[in-house]
């Protein structure tokens, strides 16, 4: 009996060696060679394992700029007559992609579609008709209307405020509008709550002592000819240096004349003084848009 047990646990043992190292040929044959016993008895030609490597970045490849495709379709939009449309989305680089290459072009084209429609007596978005009351005057109905004698006589193409009669139509726009000055990119720009009208360039801009942002009010408006100071109306405005004087500080917003316009960041002494100095042109613009009462904000750092 003992023989007989013995017999069949070396028979059990042969059919387990014989079982494992079937296991391992397979194996040796279908998926990694052993070497050994089993490369002589099977020799398995086996492929490189392919070494995969994730490529460079490339430093060469552009930004990719999203306001430059949107100016790029406003353009073509331009050139088939919607205007509309490419205002559209001038507007939307000058608010969602200020940082874009094409957002300067961007605020240059849609500020001179905004100021045509502004200035124009044709175009009556944003104006009324004013009709003239017995006893009424010009300044009177610059006060109702929150709007300027600057603008008033433009609209209607007046040279000078005689011969106002009653029953008389007048166009009237409200200025409501809101001006933002950043000095660090030398730019004052008009915007009518978050629309963006019109960007000017600052000639120069100097705080003085003044130190951190600032939100002010215009608190008047008047022209200097001759060394004299002339209020809106007047005898010889119109060929005016003009001023904007703002509450809370002594800082101005004003025009200088084309003989003055040295570098006056170089050299302040021989500047103005502390403020923001525009052109000529550029302030006469201002004048039409701007009144006492017109909310000022000057931001000294990026947003």
């Amino acid at each position: 009996m003992r023989l007989w047990t013995l017999i069949k646990l070396v028979a059990g043992a042969v059919v387990l060696g014989i079982t494992v190292f079937t296991g391992l040929l397979v194996w040796h044959v279908q998926n990694e060679p052993l070497g050994g016993v089993f490369s002589e008895l099977v020799p398995v030609q086996t492929d490189p394992k392919p070494v995969v490597s994730l490529p460079e970045a490339n430093v060469n490849l552009p930004d990719i700029d999203p306001g430059a495709k949107v100016f790029e379709k406003a353009t073509e939009m331009i050139a088939v007559g919607d205007l509309a449309g490419a205002r559209e989305r001038l507007r939307n680089i000058v608010s969602i992609y200020p940082r874009s290459k094409a957002a300067p072009e961007a605020r240059r084209i849609v500020g001179e579609m905004n100021l045509d429609d502004l200035l124009s007596a044709v175009h009556m978005e944003g104006k009324e008709i004013h009709i003239v009351r017995p006893g009424e005057t010009f300044y009177g109905i610059e006060a109702k209307h929150n709007t300027s004698l600057d603008c008033i006589m433009h609209l209607n193409g007046l040279m000078d405020l005689k011969g106002l009669q009653p029953g008389e139509e007048l166009i009237v726009m409200p200025l409501d509008l809101r001006v933002l000055i950043e000095p660090g990119r030398k730019a004052l720009s008009i915007w009518k709550g978050g629309q963006f009208i019109k960007e000017y360039p600052l000639l120069s801009a100097n705080l003085g002592s003044h130190k951190g942002g600032l939100i002010t009010k215009i608190s008047s408006k008047s022209g200097i000819f001759d060394d004299r100071r002339i209020i809106p109306g007047a005898r010889d405005y119109r060929a005016s240096e003009k001023v904007f004087a703002l509450e809370k500080t002594s800082l101005q917003i004003r025009s200088v004349r084309s003989d003055d316009d040295s570098d006056k960041d170089d050299h302040p002494a021989t500047g103005p003084g502390p403020g923001f100095q525009l052109s000529v042109e550029d302030a006469e613009e201002l004048a039409l848009l701007l009144r006492p009462g017109n909310e000022v904000e000057i931001r000294t750092a990026a947003p």
